[in-house]
């Protein structure tokens, strides 16, 4: 196995190759880093920050909370779907409000118990008064008729009388629960966009995962707050590493057969394998990136003998080396901005180690200072860095796999995760606010999220084992 594993034991005596035989059970193949434009300031290596206002920067995290209340709509129809379709969506919106980050949500029994349906019903001075004390309130109606549900929902600023509207939306689908909960993420994300700097919110985004709850280890997929949760791949094998296209339209992942470690591609557009030859040359084919702007994808491969890094175009032609030295050299990651750098996790050194490097292999720069350093994430701005640290490996004090965040520029990082269990596999949300993660306590390995500061950790799976998640771009 090429992948650096995140329990640092089974590389005791030999770091980089005590990995061949156990590729099912302990492959950690996520790594994914990013590139920098270093400012070069301090020491040449990473030095904690005792501020974190920079993980803050440009994502409304931290900023003053914006005290908030999310009224339950009105049903206006005697349809009998009427009262469980409301029930989800209001369900819905509270919990994606809550999730954002950015809001003080106005607790439901310190909120009038008033439901106003349209502008004309809505008292604003009472939802302004305590214990309310509301500076934006979230209205409207719901009806489910003949098959088809309506939503007319408003944001007011309660402190301005004059002119209160911030926001009105109108949505009309077919009847169900999940159209229930679309209608609602929908409608959350909007009120998210328009508080919180124009930065779209993830309540339509999806978290890609393994899990081995069928079992086999399977590429699995769910909403963003851990609902509708679905298997995707139906391989009976191994299945790891899911990544998926910046268009949501494809999978790349890794997957064991009697051929070896091969990189694979599902389309999710037509339910099935597709065909990617680049990825199953010779030797074991790891931990697949996409670039991006979807044109390329990058993987670790041992065809030429060591673990090295190789690109290759969406459909698994134009093959090419990138990496070519002693150690292995797995799971790449483009830098999300600019499309022309490449992170990576490398042992050339001993063990694992961050990296970055030009698309073309160029003015390689190493990140992380020692420990037991994986599975880097690039944040959508390109600035911040997300990966899994045992910062204490080796002699001495006992360390533990946390989760950290390093500002690129500074090398400057911050620990996200304490004593709770080994934790790994960290990847972005597209907002920049979250993080999704995987967190094993006892043997049991889950998927949790957080906020980028490392609050309001949450977790999203219950069943069987599950791991690698990955958020997708939109």
């Amino acid at each position: 196995m090429s992948d650096y594993s995140a329990d640092p034991k089974q590389t005791a005596s030999n770091p980089i190759n005590r990995h061949a035989g156990r590729i099912a059970l302990r492959m950690k193949a996520k790594f994914l880093l990013l590139p920098l434009s270093v400012l070069a300031l301090v020491a040449n290596f990473a030095t904690p920050l005792t501020s974190q206002d920079w993980v803050h920067a440009g994502t409304n995290l931290g900023n003053t909370r914006i005290r908030l209340a999310a009224a339950d709509f009105k049903p206006v129809a005697a349809d009998p779907e009427t009262p469980a379709l409301k029930a989800t969506f209001d369900a819905t919106l509270a919990t994606d409000l809550a999730n954002a980050g950015i809001f003080d949500i106005v607790s439901k029994s310190m909120a009038p118990q008033a439901m106003p349906g349209s502008p004309q019903e809505i008292n604003l001075p009472q939802w302004a008064a305590a214990p309310a004390n509301s500076e934006m309130v979230a209205f409207g109606a719901l009806k489910s008729d003949n098959g088809r549900l309506s939503v007319f929902g408003w944001l007011f600023d309660a402190r301005n009388a004059t002119n209160p509207q911030v926001l009105g939306k109108q949505y009309n689908e077919a009847a169900s629960q999940d159209m229930a909960r679309t209608i609602a993420h929908r409608f959350a994300d909007a009120i998210i966009q328009q508080l919180g700097g124009g930065i779209n919110g993830i309540a339509e985004t999806k978290i890609y995962f393994v899990s081995s709850r069928s079992g086999t280890k399977e590429i699995w997929a769910m909403d963003y707050d851990g609902q509708n949760q679905h298997q995707v791949t139906h391989l009976g094998s191994i299945s790891l590493s899911p990544r998926v296209s910046p268009d949501n339209s494809r999978v790349a992942f890794a997957s064991l057969s009697r051929d070896g470690w091969s990189i694979r591609m599902y389309s999710l557009d037509l339910g099935r394998l597709v065909n990617f030859p680049g990825g199953t040359a010779g030797g074991s084919n790891q931990s697949p990136a996409w670039a991006g702007d979807g044109s390329k994808v990058a993987f670790s491969s041992a065809r030429s003998g060591d673990p090295e890094i190789w690109v290759a175009d969406t459909t698994g032609g134009d093959v090419r080396r990138v990496t070519s030295f002693r150690g292995p050299d797995v799971s790449p990651t483009w830098n999300p901005r600019t499309n022309s750098q490449i992170a990576w996790v490398s042992g050339r050194t001993g063990l694992p180690q961050i990296y970055v490097m030009d698309q073309d292999g160029s003015n390689i720069q190493r990140m992380t200072d020692g420990g037991y350093a994986i599975s880097p994430s690039w944040s959508s701005s390109g600035d911040l860095l997300t990966f899994s640290w045992n910062r204490k490996y080796g002699p001495g004090a006992p360390g533990g796999q946390d989760i950290y965040v390093m500002d690129i520029a500074s090398k400057r990082w911050m620990q996200l995760t304490h004593d709770a269990g080994s934790n790994d596999f960290p990847s972005w949300a597209p907002d920049g606010r979250h993080i999704v993660f995987q967190r094993e306590i006892g043997k049991r390995s889950e998927i949790w999220s957080m906020l980028a500061d490392g609050t309001q950790q949450q977790q999203l799976t219950n069943a069987g084992s599950n791991f690698m998640p990955n958020w997708s771009w939109k």
